[in-house]
């Protein structure tokens, strides 16, 4: 009996302020309601997560797919504000060694509330994973010379710089270059600090990559 009358005195207390948050709510369902469902396209990007440290992407990553949307026209509209961006985020976490493809539908799209994935262009994401791998390569030091001066000697310091990336693209390195060296119209020795670069954009240098070029320069 006291439960009823509980239940009772909560339910008819404040009946004005209830009425009027029914009729706000009632209003508010009415307007998404009615509300015309539209649909769109969107450019969005692509995450990868939980990529092991053992294995490296060695094809060309997708960092973007177009979505076809459907809902209603004020939440399309309100996509990419607020923490509305859609987004593609593919899990990583079981690849192995090979190629995998990974399907792009609502598993793996995240959008707000209201808002249908209707199809992915492209409908999947195709990659070729290989094992990390990493060593040291020779640097070889690029010089531009001056009319009527040449190099009597040269040494870079360090001569080896390491590189990591795909084991089958790391392999095929044997050395890294510097960039151009302009040597001095004078003679005398000089010492240049020079950056390294790999040309294999999948490759990458896992430490140092500044290295000194220290040049000797003579009269013809």
């Amino acid at each position: 009996m006291k439960w009823g009358k509980w239940i009772f005195g909560l339910v008819t207390q404040n009946p004005g302020w209830k009425l009027l948050s029914l009729a706000i709510a009632v209003i508010v369902w009415g307007t998404v309601a009615t509300e015309p469902e539209l649909s769109t396209f969107a450019t969005v990007g692509v995450a990868y997560r939980n990529l092991p440290e053992d294995l490296e992407i060695s094809s060309d990553p997708v960092s973007a797919v177009k979505l076809e949307l459907r809902g209603p026209s004020g939440e399309l509209r309100g996509l990419g504000s607020d923490g509305a961006q859609p987004e593609v985020i593919l899990d990583m976490s079981d690849v192995r060694s090979g190629e995998r493809t990974f399907p792009i539908g609502d598993r793996n799209v995240k959008l707000v509330r209201g808002v249908h994935l209707v199809r992915a262009i492209p409908s999947e994401v195709r990659l070729h994973f290989e094992h990390h791998q990493e060593r040291t390569v020779k640097v070889v030091p690029q010089f531009t010379e001056r009319a009527g001066y040449e190099l009597a000697s040269f040494d870079v310091i360090p001569e080896t710089l390491a590189i990591a990336g795909p084991a089958s693209r790391v392999g095929r390195l044997e050395t890294v270059l510097t960039d151009p060296v302009s040597v001095p119209a004078r003679p005398g020795s000089f010492d240049y600090p020079v950056n390294a670069f790999v040309e294999d954009p999948y490759v990458r240098f896992s430490g140092v990559t500044r290295v000194t070029g220290r040049i000797t320069v003579r009269k013809k």
